[in-house]
């Protein structure tokens, strides 16, 4: 089958069965181009229902749980998003689909490099991508609407704490090196709502306020 007839078995078989109802979280899940991010060793199995290596020790999360992460950020199309561990490029392709702005931040130069030249060749003009830790947020450009990490951490680091803006909302997943929960907060004025979600596996954020490089 052609990657579009892929992606639309994708969505009905792994996503839409297992809970994923947002309309504009589901059509960008069909609109973008997971094998093209997944790497030429992974053309087979871009569209099968599990996470799959792109090298440096990272992975290109399952489609499940990067639709899962998306919608409990309850995009609308205006807000800022900032993405913590750009990766492949994936999950930032998803947020570009969503929202009007996503800074995303790899610590890792080749991967940041590899996913920014995808950006440009998918014509994603609303993606902005650095290199650094992405622990430490990216003040200069905070607050921010949304915050997203795509690695797991033994807590919320407070630097991405602050730079949520009020009534913001972060998804992260937190737990040991070897398997989290996935939690998604609101910033009120009151304080912070902590909702509880799925288990999960990511690889460990590396920085300042995640895990050291030797944990």
């Amino acid at each position: 089958m052609d990657p579009k007839s892929l992606r639309e078995e994708m969505v009905a078989t792994q996503l839409i069965p297992r809970g994923i109802k947002d309309h504009r979280v589901l059509d960008a899940m069909r609109r973008v181009p997971r094998h093209l991010f997944a790497g030429e060793a992974n053309l087979h199995n871009a569209y099968d229902d599990m996470a799959l290596s792109i090298g440096e020790g990272q992975t290109i999360s399952q489609p499940y749980m990067v639709a899962v992460m998306t919608e409990l950020l309850e995009l609308k199309g205006t807000e800022k998003v900032l993405e913590i561990g750009t990766g492949s490029g994936y999950q930032g392709a998803m947020l570009a689909e969503l929202a009007k702005d996503v800074y995303s931040i790899e610590r890792i130069a080749i991967l940041a490099d590899r996913a920014a030249s995808r950006f440009r060749s998918l014509s994603y003009q609303n993606i902005h991508v650095r290199t650094g830790d992405g622990t430490l947020g990216w003040p200069q450009e905070a607050p921010f609407d949304r915050i997203i990490i795509t690695a797991a951490a033994p807590k919320i680091p407070e630097p991405l704490l602050d730079q949520l803006g009020m009534n913001g909302i972060l998804v992260i997943p937190v737990g040991s090196s070897f398997s989290q929960i996935l939690l998604k907060i609101r910033k009120t004025e009151k304080g912070l709502i902590e909702e509880h979600h799925t288990p999960c596996v990511f690889v460990p954020l590396i920085g300042e306020y995640g895990w050291k490089k030797d944990s």
